[in-house]
């Protein structure tokens, strides 16, 4: 039976999530590279999200989510093939075409979290392809290993909203793909600030909104579980910007607004994974955690590893969503409302570390070979001269800003 109240609850957090990539993220990023580049970043952040949507119509949803099998879905949902206008979705009261859809944002905005690794140097048709063959190769086989039924989900793997399948996969392939295509030639001393740190924090406040649907809706029904899943969310994300501008403040004298809504995404991300299983306090520490591990995380990518991961997409994602998983186990014995685990403590935390360890190995390996491949069939990078004009009008021919002299 098809239940009004838990479908019309994932519609509206369908569109929560879908407007994380447009114009959340978007924002989030434009706002963060420099003013020759900005529509470079927005154009990308909507050709992924169409690209991969209609993949997943063609065969992205079949792969992630029809069949049983260990390692990836059979082929009997491509082209959506046997859903009807009243199909529900098995083990919710959705209809499938709800639950196809609120899929699809997640698969848009996964590998458009990558996006901010390669800004400002790359070129347009490598993120098309790669982002497209990303999202079939990694993103859709892990997407089954941990909620189709895979291989994960039957060891008992807990990831609640995408700890591993959005986060540890986008950050980890964001680094392999920010060591290929190297960094932008000023990297690290010559890069130069958010040229319009307003438009971080409006995109990064819609990032906030947006993962409500990200996390409660993941619950597929409008009851408790969402209720908590919400809550937990806004007070990781409240902990975590409070403790990143206290960070800053100390090491710097000084709280920046690009520092704090950089905490306020670390505590999200973190938060992911949890959010069907942590109680109120549980968020509160999880998201103090967050912005600790991940400050740390963002200083040894690019001053330790020296990698141009331009817009800390492993520091803050990747690093995130791992410590999430991680400390799963953890935050249900903290306080009250915490969810049940499918193991014992210790148990839960060894089969966390196997999902986190072993879809962050496919992830780089797989990402490697698809880079590989965009380089060898269209080239990764622009030329410096390119590079120094701006993707804005090099790439698109268009320019963010006009400026009367």
């Amino acid at each position: 039976m098809i239940n009004a109240a838990d479908t019309a609850w994932i519609l509206t957090a369908t569109a929560l999530v879908l407007l994380m990539t447009l114009p959340a993220l978007a924002l989030f990023y434009g706002g963060l590279v420099q003013a020759k580049n900005i529509l470079s970043v927005l154009v990308q952040c909507a050709a992924v999200a169409a690209i991969c949507s209609v993949l997943w119509f063609a065969v992205g949803y079949s792969l992630s989510y029809s069949g049983d099998g260990d390692w990836l879905g059979d082929g009997a949902a491509i082209f959506l093939n046997g859903m009807g206008r009243d199909t529900v979705r098995a083990g919710t009261h959705i209809p499938e075409s709800v639950f196809v859809m609120f899929q699809m944002t997640f698969a848009v905005i996964t590998p458009a979290l990558i996006i901010g690794a390669y800004v400002e140097r790359i070129r347009f048709a490598a993120v098309l392809l790669i982002s497209a063959l990303w999202m079939l190769i990694v993103y859709a086989p892990v997407a089954h290993w941990v909620w189709g039924g895979g291989w994960l989900a039957k060891m008992g793997v807990m990831d609640f909203a995408g700890g591993i399948v959005v986060h540890v996969t986008a950050g980890v392939s964001a680094l392999v793909i920010a060591w290929m295509i190297q960094p932008r030639h000023e990297f690290p001393h010559g890069i130069r600030p958010p040229h319009a740190p307003w438009m971080v924090m409006v995109g990064a406040s819609l990032l906030w909104v947006g993962w409500f649907g990200f996390n409660a809706g993941s619950a597929l029904s409008s009851g408790a579980d969402a209720g908590m899943a919400m809550l937990a969310t806004h007070l990781s994300a409240a902990s975590a910007t409070l403790v990143w501008m206290a960070i800053e403040w100390i090491k710097f004298g000084k709280p920046s607004l690009v520092g704090a809504v950089t905490g306020t995404i670390a505590g999200l991300a973190t938060i992911t994974p949890a959010a069907g299983i942590a109680g109120p306090l549980g968020a509160v520490l999880l998201g103090a955690a967050a912005s600790c591990i991940c400050y740390l995380g963002v200083w040894l990518v690019k001053r330790v590893m020296g990698v141009d991961d331009a817009l800390d997409v492993l520091g803050v994602h990747g690093v995130g969503g791992a410590l999430g998983t991680l400390a799963l186990p953890l935050v249900a014995l903290i306080g009250s409302g915490t969810g049940h685990l499918n193991h014992v403590p210790l148990q839960q935390f060894t089969v966390q570390a196997i999902g986190v360890v072993s879809v962050a190995l496919f992830s780089a390996i797989a990402t490697y070979l698809i880079t590989r491949l965009a380089d060898m069939l269209v080239g990764l990078r622009v030329d410096l001269e390119h590079e120094t004009l701006g993707l804005d009008f090099a790439t698109h021919g268009e320019s963010g800003y006009h400026m009367n002299r």
